[in-house]
């Protein structure tokens, strides 16, 4: 056998097990900033009405940090394409943590401006998290695609869960140093999205986008497979986008909604980690679903599901926490069976060579519909109420079905 040769068998066999590595940091590191994103959640809309004293613009943090995320997503999109996954996955929770500690300082500067600002600045902690999908997917065969997506989606589910349940007790010791209770959770993000940084940065190596490019050329089999391969590139965005948008708006409302009807801290908390959980918990059978049954079933089963979530948060009495919660519950679901399904039409549809910058372009559309749907969620429930929003939501989320009758009929 010729030294090439051997260099080509050599890189081709530590292709499974550089992806088990990949997804073992990932793993870790996607636990660390699923705390730090689900904190940040949980009280943003309630710290920008307690400074603003009105409901109308409570949406505003969500529409910030998801528009923030559109303008990172696109930034590590194109780092990631430049450098690798490893440079662009860091840079990007390096950037959510300063954006906490901004929101902590705006909290004690009680300077609403400044809150805005540091909000758009965390966004990027929330597209890391989501990027990071696509790099457990760079060395995965097309067969186990959707199951190497899922396996880095459901690691920020611990994270996810117990990032919420920690808010009060992250606002007590905020409270004993001076910063007001609301800001405290954004400690707890602040130091998560550090240390993801850090795991990132240290251990993500080799780079998966960087040796799945390096496999591609040796084995010459990219171009071909590209073209022979899934539904494209439009159904996958336009599945992801409605799915975010949908959930965004019922999400963001949701803790304010129960706070107004007398519901405490705790309890809204609560609501967003069962909501957080189901987001990502169910990654596993959805990639296996996606593999197994294909990635348009699964789309069509996302926006079916985000309408009874929709249905069941409106006829949810308010002064009860377990239909609100159920319905939380539903929206994570259906969210999770969009963006797994999605993101494997995404990544089936695009070639290694344009991959990360193309997937930054996508991740940007869907951060705008984010930013939307949390924009207009406070002027919905201000001007018509919670239940008109969620109902409303629900029904737009059947939008995925034309979009995956359209697909399937083309093909």
């Amino acid at each position: 056998m010729t030294d090439t040769a051997s260099a080509d068998t050599a890189a081709i066999s530590l292709g499974p097990e550089a992806q088990r590595r990949v997804l073992t940091v990932l793993v870790g590191s996607q636990i660390l900033s699923g705390a730090g994103l689900a904190a940040g959640i949980t009280v943003g809309a309630l710290l920008a009405q307690d400074m603003l004293g009105s409901t109308d613009l409570a949406g505003l943090p969500s529409a910030l940090f998801t528009a923030g995320s559109a303008l990172a997503a696109v930034t590590i999109g194109r780092i990631s394409q430049a450098r690798g996954r490893r440079p662009g996955l860091a840079v990007g929770y390096l950037t959510g943590a300063v954006g906490s500690a901004g929101v902590i300082a705006a909290a004690v500067a009680d300077n609403p401006v400044l809150l805005f600002i540091a909000l758009f600045v965390y966004g990027a902690g929330t597209a890391t998290n989501l990027q990071a999908r696509y790099a457990g997917a760079d060395l995965a065969a097309p067969a186990h695609r959707a199951r190497a997506v899922s396996t880095v989606l459901v690691a920020t589910t611990l994270g996810g869960v117990v990032g919420p349940n920690l808010a009060a007790p992250t606002g007590r010791f905020a409270d004993s140093l001076g910063i007001p209770t609301l800001a405290g959770p954004f400690l707890l993000s602040g130091t998560a999205y550090a240390l993801a940084a850090l795991v990132l940065a240290a251990w993500l190596r080799p780079d998966p986008l960087l040796l799945a490019r390096s496999l591609d050329l040796r084995q010459g089999t990219g171009a071909t497979e590209v073209k022979t391969r899934g539904p494209g590139l439009i159904p996958g965005a336009l599945t992801m986008i409605l799915t975010q948008l949908v959930m965004v708006a019922i999400m963001t409302m949701t803790p304010v909604h129960m706070h107004d009807h007398g519901h405490g801290t705790a309890a809204s908390g609560l609501v967003i980690a069962i909501h957080v959980g189901a987001m990502y918990l169910p990654s596993p059978l959805t990639g296996w679903l996606v593999d197994r049954h294909g990635r348009t079933a699964t789309a069509a089963a996302s926006g079916l599901t985000l309408l009874a979530a929709g249905i069941t948060a409106a006829a949810a009495p308010a002064d009860s926490i377990a239909p609100l919660a159920l319905a939380l519950a539903l929206l994570g679901l259906g969210w999770n069976l969009g963006l797994v399904s999605g993101t494997a039409m995404i990544t089936d549809a695009v070639p290694l060579a344009t991959r990360a910058k193309t997937q930054g372009v996508v991740d940007v559309s869907i951060a705008i519909a984010g930013a939307t749907g949390g924009l207009s969620s406070g002027l919905v429930v201000s001007a018509a109420g919670y239940p008109v929003l969620a109902l409303t939501g629900g029904i737009l989320a059947l939008a995925v079905l034309p979009v995956i009758a359209a697909t399937a009929s083309s093909r």
